[in-house]
């Protein structure tokens, strides 16, 4: 979504927002329909963020893809009440795929909005002992869910706290364990059989985006988080913004400007001006300065920070902010595809696998899934790059075909979890490609034929992802989701004038919006007073 920037940004405004992604953008919503003149200021030529569709591939130039997020499923149906706007979304039914490399007749599991062909696959291809599990976990975690919804659009308390206001008496000390806990003990409370469920489990909701294995503490914090779904026929799943996650920021740009707020990109800020203790303003990489009065970072915490100068910020909170600063361990592979892909374990008849997040476990072919787990984190750990990591696989055109191009090619992303930020002994700039073939390659086990059918690919390895969305170490969460609620940024920075509203503010990184709401209602608190 390119801006158009008719004007250079004013001398003055009530309010500049630091970064057009998805929680700036509604902070400048909510700001300007106070009354406050609101400049939004963003170093990249496109709105957004890492919430974004673009056409990223040379040899198919019209197919659409969204390159950093790409699902919607974790943002509060209350804050699109309060922002009196409409995200059009398309339910994936399935939701989810395991695939086993091998003949029709092979374990797998598809499922979606059925509970009874969900029971009737973990019977045929598990266990009854599996179905008993599942159906445990999910009523456990859909009473959670309940509980601690009205926590993300307040401010952030300590864990015990939250439990006190929000989580039910019988559930709060399985909430507390389970926050600041590791996802594969959590997982192991239900009694499941198969190891491949518990790691399918572990690493979708668990893992993701994390710098952490499963056995880490926090973990289980990051798997609650990715099951706060609750948008309307959502049934505790991820949708797709049609016409790609751009949708999203589209949506609460056009609702800013029509609010009166002024976004500019390719608008980088350098410094962050500070006088007698509070904020003064900003000034522009080209020179140029914005006098504010309020300042709200709603980049990276870690950007945020180096753009202040030093000594400005109080010390207990800089010291806590690098204490948990991790770098990304996400490896990003959109591709564009002449075809859509065969899985052979399915048989003649099963429905659609796409749409749905494709699980490509290790483990898979007979070794302990979750020991296959905990051996790919430590090879992260010791810089190297995982023979077999996670995959989450993604294919939306087949859902959504207003991101097809006019010769039906589909995209499609390889979302690989755990890399090493930096590898050991190569450069991603010298080990990428092959990687990626490396990636394919497993593909081709459970879809024979899947690389052929590639016509053009965009890889972003962490530090990729780190140039490509401007995010600080390439973490796709701002600060690790095993950091929870208080123990993330504060939205009120200690520095008379400064904010932050981002995803390394509470209540977590995703697609959330809440970190936005939070942090402007901050603002209009503390300006009443």
């Amino acid at each position: 979504m390119t801006e158009e920037k008719p004007t250079a940004p004013p001398d003055r405004a009530d309010v500049v927002i630091i970064g057009a992604g998805h929680n700036g953008l509604v902070s400048a919503v909510l700001l300007a329909r106070a009354g406050l003149d609101v400049v939004v200021l963003e170093a990249a030529d496109v709105l957004g963020g890492a919430t974004r569709t673009e056409h990223p591939f040379p040899r198919v130039p019209g197919l659409g893809q969204s390159t950093g997020s790409y699902l919607l499923g974790l943002m509060p149906p209350e804050l699109l009440r309060t922002l009196d706007v409409d995200i059009p979304v398309l339910r994936r039914d399935p939701h989810y795929f395991l695939p086993t490399p091998g003949p029709p007749g092979s374990p797998y599991l598809l499922f979606g909005s059925d509970p009874a062909a969900t029971r009737a696959q973990l019977e045929r291809h598990f266990s009854a002992r599996d179905v008993a599990a599942d159906e445990a976990l999910q009523v456990e975690i859909a009473a959670l869910r309940a509980d601690l919804a009205p926590a993300w659009l307040d401010e952030p308390a300590s864990v015990e706290e939250i439990a006190d206001r929000h989580i039910r008496p019988q559930l709060q000390s399985t909430f507390i364990d389970l926050v600041r806990g590791s996802v594969a003990d959590y997982l192991s409370r239900f009694g499941f059989k198969s190891e491949l469920l518990m790691s399918m489990y572990a690493v979708t909701d668990g893992l993701s985006g994390l710098n952490a294995g499963p056995d880490d503490p926090g973990t289980g914090h990051n798997f609650l988080v990715h099951n706060m779904c609750r948008l309307p026929g959502a049934d505790g799943t991820w949708m797709i913004a049609e016409g790609g996650m751009g949708t999203v920021s589209r949506t609460f740009a056009d609702a800013a400007r029509a609010a009166g707020a002024r976004l500019f990109t390719s608008s980088p800020v350098a410094s962050v001006t500070v006088s007698n203790g509070a904020v003064r303003g900003v000034v522009l990489a080209d020179g140029r300065e914005v006098a504010a009065r309020i300042v709200l970072g709603a980049c990276d915490p870690y950007r945020l920070i180096d753009l202040v100068p030093d000594g400005a910020l109080p010390a207990a909170l800089t010291e806590r902010m690098e204490a948990v600063r991790r770098p990304g361990t996400t490896l990003k592979i959109n591709m564009a595809l002449r075809g859509l892909p065969r899985f052979s374990c399915l048989p003649e008849g099963a429905p659609s696998p796409f749409g749905s997040t494709v699980h490509l476990l290790p483990g898979t072919t007979g070794e302990s899934p979750m020991a296959a787990l905990r051996a790919m984190w430590r090879d992260v750990q010791d810089g190297l790059l995982p023979a077999e990591p996670t995959i989450e696989w993604y294919l939306h055109t087949t859902v959504d075909p207003s991101l097809r191009d006019a010769d039906g090619h589909h995209s499609a992303a390889l979302f690989v979890q755990s890399v090493p930020y930096q590898p050991a002994g190569t450069t991603w700039d010298a080990a990428l490609l092959g990687y990626v073939e490396q990636m394919l390659a497993i593909c081709d086990r459970y879809a024979p034929g899947t690389s052929d059918l590639v016509v053009d690919t965009m890889p972003l390895s962490p530090q990729g992802i780190e140039r490509h969305f401007g995010i600080t170490g390439g973490h796709i969460h701002h600060v690790d989701n095993t950091v929870s609620f208080a123990d993330r940024m504060p939205y009120s920075t200690g520095l008379d004038g400064l904010y932050a509203g981002s995803a390394g503010c509470h209540p977590a990184g995703s697609v959330i919006g809440a970190a936005g709401h939070n942090a402007a209602r901050r603002i209009l608190t503390d300006l009443s007073h």
